[in-house]
C-alpha cells in the first residue's frame, strides 16, 4: 500500500526553501496585530516582490494570445495581492498552492472582460462561449453550419439572444483607426483616422444654449437685461449699475441670484 509523501518528505531546492522560510516570516509580521502599520505594510510589499516569480510563471502560460506579457504580469500581480490579503497562515497550506488559482483566475478574467475592444455584458460573453461549443457539435452532427434557431434550441435560449451574442463577437477585435487600405498601386491609402472629421467646439454648447433659452424667457425684464449687459455686451457691474440706475452691490446680488436660479432650474431638469 503506497502512501502519499508527507510535507516534510518533499524535497525542495535551497532557493525554494529560502523563499518558503522568508514567506512564512513575512506573513507572520503581516498578520501580527501587535506590529505597527508601517511594519505590516512593508511586509506586504516584500511578499509581493518575493512571489513575483510565481506571477511571471503563471503569465507565461498565456503568452502569444494577443496581449502583452507585461500586461499579463500586471494583472497577475493584482491576483497575487488579493491572495496575500486573504491568506490565513494558520491553515498550514503552502502560499504558492493557495495563490496560484487566484492569479490564474485574475488573468483569465482579464481575457474575458478586458480583452474585448468594446465592453460587452458578461452574459453575452458567456453565451458566446456556449454558442461556440454548440456550433462545433451541431456542425459535426448536421454536416453543415447550424442556423440561429438550431443554436437557440441547443443552448436553451431565444433566437434573439443568439443573434445578439453573435453580433457582440464583433467587439472582440476592431480595426485600428491608424489602419489604411492599400491602393491599386500598392501604396498606403488614407487612414480611417484621417477620414474622421474634427470636433466642432461649439457643438457641446448647443444643448446648454437650448436648455437655457426658455429659462431666460421666463426671467423678469430687469434680470434678463442685467444678464444681457453682462454676458452679451461684456459690461462690468459698475457700468450695468449706471445703465439701469441701481447700486453696484444691488447688481451683484441680482446677478448672483439670477444665475443661481438658472443653475437650479437646469439641474432639476436633468
Amino acid at each position: 500500500m503506497s502512501a502519499e509523501p508527507s510535507r516534510e518528505a518533499v524535497v525542495r531546492s535551497p532557493a525554494a526553501e529560502e523563499t518558503r522560510r522568508r514567506s512564512l516570516a513575512l506573513f507572520a509580521t503581516l498578520q501580527d496585530d501587535a506590529r505597527t502599520s508601517a511594519e505590516r505594510e512593508t511586509a506586504r510589499d516584500d511578499l509581493v516582490h518575493l512571489h513575483l516569480p510565481l506571477v511571471e510563471h503563471c503569465a507565461r502560460r498565456f503568452r502569444n494570445r494577443g496581449e502583452p506579457y507585461e500586461d499579463l504580469v500586471q494583472v497577475g500581480t493584482i491576483g497575487l495581492i488579493k491572495a496575500i490579503d486573504r491568506f490565513d497562515l494558520e491553515r498550514g497550506v503552502e502560499f504558492s498552492t493557495y495563490a496560484t488559482p487566484t492569479i490564474l483566475g485574475e488573468i483569465k478574467r482579464y481575457f474575458r472582460d478586458k480583452g474585448w475592444a468594446i465592453r460587452v455584458p458578461r452574459r453575452l460573453q458567456e453565451l458566446r462561449m456556449q454558442i461556440s461549443a454548440a456550433t462545433g457539435d451541431l456542425t459535426q452532427s448536421l454536416g453543415r453550419s447550424p442556423t440561429p434557431r438550431e443554436l437557440a434550441g441547443a443552448v436553451g435560449c431565444s433566437v434573439e439572444e443568439i443573434v445578439e451574442a453573435l453580433e457582440s463577437s464583433n467587439a472582440y477585435a476592431t480595426l485600428s483607426l491608424d489602419a489604411s487600405e492599400d491602393d491599386s498601386e500598392g501604396g498606403l491609402g488614407q487612414s480611417m483616422l484621417e477620414a474622421i472629421g474634427i470636433d466642432d467646439e461649439a457643438l457641446a454648447q448647443v444643448e446648454i444654449r437650448e436648455s437655457v433659452k426658455p429659462l431666460l424667457e421666463g426671467l423678469p425684464p430687469r434680470e434678463k437685461r442685467i444678464l444681457l449687459l453682462r454676458f452679451f455686451k461684456n459690461m462690468t457691474q459698475s457700468q450695468i449699475a449706471e445703465e439701469i440706475g441701481v447700486s453696484q452691490m444691488h447688481v451683484s446680488r441680482l446677478l448672483n441670484r439670477t444665475l443661481e436660479q438658472l443653475r437650479t432650474s437646469l439641474e432639476s431638469e436633468h
